[in-house]
């Protein structure tokens, strides 16, 4: 019987080193990494890179994982726990709200959307499972940060990056907002990541009620919002109730 393929075992080791982290790595530091001549890693992450399993930043040199993993990685998604559980419940709440909904968990600093619903009307929508979300410019990424599922660092340590002019670009800004969402319960994201449209997203829990991902209503800030910029109580209502029944699914206790 043919034994391992090296060559295969080392781009495996490349692609978890890249995954591993929270930044792009040097050809250097990968190779230092992994015990592997320069020229052997090279020759891998080149490889890697001509199909979409990795990519180079321009500016720097340095390496990345690749769009194409991300898309390839959303085939598990139909079988995730998390997304099976919270399919009815995100159909049911898009229907209820009139709004678009979202399902988001943690990936390498950001937040993957891993389901979808449609705002239920005519309007031209792009559906987003797969894309990734700024944690702090997200109502998702607010949930998972406050609540310890996506660590801190993981958004600061890159710096905060300003979407629009109501961007939370500082530590403190953030840490404030996070402890808001503590004691509410909720998360808001009001014109952060783009001018004109709010995001309300409250937390999912699994077993031991340890926060899992998070769910949330998203679209123009006049219909998810009042006057005052305060979340309107009948969605918030509606979310919290989508919320404790995917988290009830999940093994969750009443909360």
């Amino acid at each position: 019987m043919a034994g391992p393929v090296q060559s295969i075992e080392r781009a495996a080791a490349i692609l978890r080193l890249l995954a591993g982290g929270p930044r792009r790595l040097g050809l250097g530091e990968v190779a230092a990494s992994l015990g592997l001549a320069k020229g052997t890693a090279y020759g891998i992450l080149r490889t890697l890179q001509h199909v979409d399993f990795v990519e180079r930043d321009a500016a720097t040199g340095k390496y990345q994982l690749g769009a194409a993993l991300l898309h390839l990685g959303t085939s598990y998604l139909d079988i995730n726990e998390l997304r099976s559980r919270s399919i009815n419940w995100a159909d049911a709440l898009a229907a209820r709200s009139g709004e678009a909904v979202r399902l988001g968990t943690p990936l390498e600093g950001q937040v993957l959307v891993i389901h979808h619903v449609f705002r239920p009307d005519d309007t031209l929508q792009t559906l987003d499972v797969g894309s990734l979300l700024p944690l702090h410019a997200s109502s998702l990424g607010k949930i998972l940060l406050a609540y310890g599922t996506a660590p801190l660092e993981s958004a600061t340590e890159a710096g905060l990056e300003a979407y629009t002019r109501h961007t939370l670009v500082t530590p403190e800004q953030l840490d404030r907002a996070l402890a808001e969402v503590r004691e509410h319960g909720w998360a808001t994201e009001v014109q952060e990541m783009s001018m004109g449209d709010a995001g309300l997203a409250a937390p999912i829990r699994g077993h031991g009620g340890l926060v899992v991902g998070a769910i949330c209503l998203s679209g123009p800030v006049e219909r998810i919002c009042d006057s005052q910029g305060r979340p309107r109580p009948a969605l918030l209502t509606l979310l919290r109730e989508a919320a404790r029944a995917i988290s009830r699914d999940l093994g969750a206790a009443r909360w």
